[in-house]
């Protein structure tokens, strides 16, 4: 498959902190993980192309979030694609019944169909559903861990039906880290089971550009 991005195209990404990664502090404007990373291999391998890469990830949202800034963060922008990273924070809220709102799996589903149905009524952008990932093996203690992953599942359903409803591309990076995890210790990727360090987002990177055939 080549790759399908054409030239002076936007691409806008937004999610949590795993896409914001300082991109409204001093890492500004695109934060210094896997969307960087991404601007830096098209420009290196795909020069011409000079892509417009936005970043309007934002630390600790869910989407809920999403949802409420969808006009001002996403529609304005008019993308010709549109990258979306949601969804640890709604399951890391939901088992902890945080305060606020709480996003079961089927509300996290009805909320990711609304922002997906308006980006296809109001924009003509193409659109990239990169999963919500965990990196741990810990599935058989009674840990919070333990849950978590236990209870991904219900998410990550939600992200493969919208991507089929929506016909939208979709990335696996929970899949690839999970892989990954067989072969390395988790620190090598990320300090604690939700927020690559470098090399972890190199792996996000890598997953994004494989499904858009760089």
């Amino acid at each position: 498959m080549p790759f399908v991005i054409k030239p002076n195209q936007t691409i806008l990404f937004t999610g949590d902190s795993i896409t914001d990664c300082g991109r409204r502090e001093a890492n500004a404007p695109l934060g210094n993980g896997y969307v960087r990373q991404i601007r830096d291999l098209i420009g290196a391998k795909y020069p011409s192309l000079e892509a417009n890469i936005i970043n309007t990830g934002i630390s600790g949202n869910t989407v809920d979030d999403l949802f409420n800034r969808w006009t001002d963060d996403c529609i304005r922008h008019q993308p010709d694609w549109l990258s979306i990273k949601i969804g640890i924070n709604d399951l890391h809220r939901w088992l902890r019944q945080t305060p606020g709102v709480l996003i079961s799996a089927d509300k996290f589903a009805e909320l990711y169909d609304a922002i997906l149905t308006r980006a296809r009524k109001e924009t003509k952008t193409k659109i990239i559903l990169v999963e919500p990932f965990y990196m741990s093996q810990d599935f058989n203690s009674d840990s919070f861990r333990s849950t978590v992953l236990e209870n991904l599942p219900s998410y990550l359903k939600v992200v493969s039906n919208m991507a089929r409803k929506h016909k939208t591309k979709i990335v696996h990076t929970h899949k690839a880290y999970q892989g990954l995890l067989k072969h390395i210790t988790a620190d090598q990727i990320c300090n604690e089971p939700v927020h690559p360090n470098s090399s972890g987002h190199t792996v996000i990177a890598y997953q994004w550009l494989k499904t858009m055939g760089w």
